[in-house]
């Protein structure tokens, strides 16, 4: 398993997704490959599918079920709705539920 966390430079939100990954990876007991990926243009948005920064991937696929057909890849913020909530990071459950879909 690949967990991809892409993010650009200056982002406020990539190191705490940073960390919200390597905790939940560790308390749930999964083995992965971690990656980070630096976007630094559109065409790199394009290529790699970021929604916004930080974008969290599992071998490839979004961790957010409702944004994978979404096509507007771009240098941006990302902002993921949660039941409390917006937020600059995902939660844990999300992260959790697309672990548990592999």
């Amino acid at each position: 398993m690949v967990v991809e966390i892409q993010y650009f430079s200056g982002c406020p939100n990539a190191e705490p997704a940073i960390r919200l990954v390597e905790e939940t990876l560790l308390t749930e007991g999964v083995a992965a490959e971690i990656r980070r990926r630096e976007i630094t243009s559109e065409e790199d948005a394009v290529e790699y599918h970021f929604l916004g920064s930080p974008t969290i991937q599992v071998d490839g696929l979004d961790i957010d079920p409702s944004s994978r057909t979404d096509t507007n890849y771009a240098l941006t913020c990302r902002i993921y709705q949660l039941p409390g909530g917006a937020s600059g990071v995902p939660s844990k459950d999300m992260l959790r539920e697309a672990l548990s879909e592999k």
